[in-house]
């Protein structure tokens, strides 16, 4: 195949499936480098599977692992999960397409379209603006956390190995990633030994929000700062929606999972479950002491996830806006889906519907296979494939412990997430062509 039937063949790709294409090829190139001797700290050869789990980890920027990121991977290996990370996190076509700007070369309206697709934008008007924004708000944040870590993790670690540290929790905080370094002290620990730490648990919590919150509501927020009135209707969804599913989670995980604990442990670990169970994979709780009623209750918020646009994954919290908008226009008999005096168009709430449908089918059958496959408890394997699909990360201790074939299940989760069920399907199924003529219409009883 020459280098011309290769552009044709790109150029005639849907912007959906050149996202699907960069993100595999993306993993490809992780698997590859990882897999190297230089990348182990035991200058071994890495299986394949292992090497190219930890690549969909980290590019989905979910944060399951089969090797303990610290003690297996060298200095070299732990650089490239999170430029794995950063990439994933911003997502590859953003920053392929700034790379394009930046070497001169025009951006055409189909690499808009492309870049509109990537971030989720609405529109494709400024989207090239909306993009530099992007990388110009992440660097700074990023490089803002890493500095406000700096001191806790040079009194722990020295001033070379806090800063790297700093850095890399910084970063995968903010792409919601959940990848960790505190291996050192305690294999796959995580955060568990800062967990009454306040000020790095808030450090931790900010970036994680800022990340999961999406680019295009920083966007608006400082375009109007603090005339609220002028935010657009999504913004002020996903504000809100963010808000209740971090307040009303942390009041249940501070009454019925940490009762034994102190009344400052209580509320600071109460909060930190209630954010990074939205996507960010970190923990600073023993996950496998708390309830099933609890690990329910986190299963779902890490369906959920975090908003359109962001480095977060999940269903979205706007899609669980609109849905339980729709349950309460149903409830009221009311014929327009509404919310803060506009009407949600129909093909909002159809889509939402489609997102709801594909999330819980996959969830639930990757669960139940891999229970199955591994004579494992239904909710520990639920809790494991919400994770994945969730681009979560948070586990009850059996990710390295899975058969190849249940780790092949978590890696399409993982990758079915981070893309989107509805960019998958789109890349898939031509676009049914424009038809004037309809069905009669047939009623059917449901409920």
């Amino acid at each position: 195949m020459n280098i011309k039937t290769i552009r044709k063949r790109y150029k005639n790709m849907t912007s959906f499936q050149v996202i699907i294409a960069s993100f595999f090829i993306l993993i490809l190139i992780g698997t590859f480098l990882l897999m190297l001797p230089v990348s182990s700290q035991q200058r071994q050869v890495t299986p394949f599977l292992d090497s190219m789990f930890t690549a969909v980890s980290a590019t989905c920027v979910t944060g399951l692992v089969v090797q303990d990121t610290a003690t297996y991977w060298s200095l070299f290996g732990q650089t490239v999960i999170l430029i794995l990370i950063q990439i994933g996190g911003m997502g590859v076509v953003t920053i392929g397409l700034m790379i394009i700007k930046a070497s001169g070369k025009k951006i055409g309206l189909w690499q808009r379209s492309t870049m509109q697709e990537s971030i989720s934008a609405p529109h494709v008007g400024g989207i090239v603006r909306l993009t530099g924004f992007i990388i110009k708000i992440s660097a700074v944040i990023e490089l803002t956390g890493a500095a406000l870590l700096f001191p806790v993790f040079c009194r722990d670690f020295g001033v070379m190995r806090g800063l790297w540290y700093s850095l890399f929790h910084s970063i995968s905080a903010f792409c919601n990633a959940g990848f960790d370094l505190m291996g050192v002290r305690q294999p796959f620990s995580s955060l568990t030994t800062y967990s009454s730490n306040v000020y790095l648990s808030v450090v931790i919590m900010a970036l994680i929000v800022t990340g999961g919150i999406g680019f295009i509501v920083w966007s608006d927020i400082g375009l109007n700062k603090r005339h609220l009135t002028k935010y657009t209707l999504h913004s002020k969804i996903v504000l809100l929606t963010s808000a209740v599913l971090i307040v009303l989670p942390a009041v249940y995980f501070f009454f019925y999972e940490y009762d034994i604990l102190c009344f400052h442990d209580r509320v600071i670990n109460s909060f930190f479950q209630s954010v990074t169970a939205r996507t960010a994979g970190f923990n600073t709780a023993n996950l496998a002491a708390m309830d099933e009623s609890g690990l329910s209750l986190m299963i779902i918020l890490m369906l959920i996830g975090g908003s359109p646009g962001s480095t977060a994954g999940g269903m979205k919290t706007s899609t669980f806006a609109v849905l339980f908008l729709s349950a309460v226009t149903v409830f009221s008999r009311r014929d327009d889906v509404q919310c803060f005096k506009r009407r949600i168009s129909d093909e909002t709430v159809r889509t939402a519907g489609a997102i709801l449908f594909i999330y819980i089918l996959l969830f639930l059958s990757g669960g139940i296979f891999i229970s199955r496959v591994e004579n494992l408890p239904l909710l520990t394997c639920l809790f494991e494939t919400g994770s994945a699909i969730g681009t979560v990360g948070l586990t009850l201790g059996i990710t390295s412990t899975l058969s190849s074939l249940s780790k092949i299940i978590l890696m399409l989760l993982m990758f079915f997430g981070r893309v989107g069920g509805l960019t998958l399907i789109y890349a898939a199924i031509p676009s049914a062509e424009n038809k004037n003529s309809r069905f009669p219409l047939g009623k059917i009883s449901v409920g």
